[in-house]
C-alpha cells in the first residue's frame, strides 16, 4: 500500500485552484493590525444572522446583505429588490461552489469554509470579495490520503449547503420575498456553472505554472464527475433542473433567476423559459 502523502498547505492549494479563474480564487493574505473589518469585510456568519421581524422585509436583513442588494441593483440599473437579491444569491453561491468543488476535484480534500472564518465584502466582486486570512489553520498535522469520492461529496455538501446556502437561503427569502424554489434553482445553476468552468479548464492544454500533472488532471476530472452526480442526486439540488446526456452534459434549470428583468438583460443559457416574457 502506498504511503499517504501530505497535501500542500491550504494557501498553496487555494492558489492552485485560483488558476482556474476568478470565481475559484479567494484572498489569503494576512490582515493588517485592525483586521478584515477595517477594510469593509464581515464574516459570512454575520450575513446569515437575520434580525428581528420588521414591517419592511429588507429592514430585518443584516446590514451587509442590504448593502449588497443596493450595490447590485445600482450596478444593474434595476430598481427591483428581488432581482438584485436573486442575482446576489446566485453570485455568492457560485463563489462558494467554485472554491469547494475546485479544491475537492484537484486535491481530493474539501476546504474548511466555516462562516466565521470566511470574510465577505458586500461591494467587491470576484476574486476579492472573499477573504480567508487564516487559510492554513485547517492544514492537516499528519499525512492524509484523498477522501473517498462518496465521502468527498458529503463533505462538500456540508461545507457549502449546510454551512452557507441553507442559512443564506433563509435570510434572502425573508428579505426579498423570493420563492425558495427560485433560490435553490440559483444554487443548482451556480454549481452547474462552476462544474462547467472546471471541466473546461481540466480539458484545456496544460499551461506553465498550472501546478498539476496530466495524471492529476485525469484524477480531478473523475472526481468532478462524481461530485456532479452525487451533489445533484439529493435535495435541495435534485429538483433544481436536469442534465442532458452527451459528451459534455448540459444543465437546464427548472426556475428562472429573473435576469431578463435587468435593463438590457435576456435569458441565461440554462433558463427554463423558452423566451423573454412579453417579447
Amino acid at each position: 500500500m502506498p504511503e499517504p502523502t501530505r497535501p500542500a498547505p491550504t494557501t498553496q492549494a487555494l492558489h492552485t485552484v485560483a488558476r482556474i479563474g476568478p470565481f475559484f480564487a479567494v484572498r489569503t493574505d494576512p490582515p493588517g493590525p485592525a483586521g478584515p473589518r477595517a477594510e469593509g469585510y464581515v464574516p459570512l456568519a454575520e450575513v446569515y444572522a437575520a434580525g428581528p421581524p420588521a414591517a419592511d422585509r429588507l429592514e430585518a436583513a443584516p446590514p451587509s446583505l442590504r448593502h449588497r442588494y443596493t450595490t447590485v441593483a445600482r450596478r444593474l440599473g434595476s430598481d427591483e429588490l428581488r432581482v438584485a437579491a436573486s442575482l446576489s444569491f446566485q453570485g455568492l453561491a457560485g463563489r462558494l461552489w467554485s472554491l469547494a468543488v475546485g479544491r475537492a476535484a484537484l486535491t481530493g480534500q474539501a476546504p474548511d469554509l466555516e462562516p466565521r472564518r470566511l470574510w465577505w465584502h458586500p461591494e467587491h466582486s470576484a476574486p476579492r470579495e472573499l477573504w480567508l486570512p487564516d487559510a492554513d489553520a485547517d492544514a492537516p498535522p499528519v499525512p492524509v490520503d484523498p477522501v473517498p469520492a462518496v465521502a468527498l461529496a458529503e463533505r462538500v455538501r456540508a461545507a457549502v449547503i449546510d454551512q452557507h446556502l441553507t442559512p443564506l437561503h433563509r435570510v434572502a427569502a425573508a428579505a426579498s420575498g423570493l420563492s425558495g424554489a427560485l433560490l435553490w434553482g440559483n444554487a443548482g445553476s451556480a454549481l452547474a456553472g462552476a462544474l462547467g468552468v472546471l471541466h473546461g479548464w481540466l480539458r484545456a492544454p496544460a499551461q506553465p505554472g498550472d501546478g498539476i500533472t496530466t495524471e492529476d488532471r485525469e484524477a480531478a476530472t473523475a472526481r468532478a464527475r462524481t461530485l456532479a452526480r452525487d451533489l445533484f442526486a439529493t435535495e435541495p439540488l435534485r429538483s433544481t433542473g436536469h442534465w442532458s446526456p452527451g459528451p459534455r452534459p448540459t444543465f437546464r434549470r427548472s426556475t428562472c433567476c429573473l435576469y431578463y428583468r435587468v435593463p438590457g438583460g435576456g435569458l441565461c443559457g440554462d433558463c427554463v423559459l423558452p423566451r423573454v416574457p412579453g417579447r
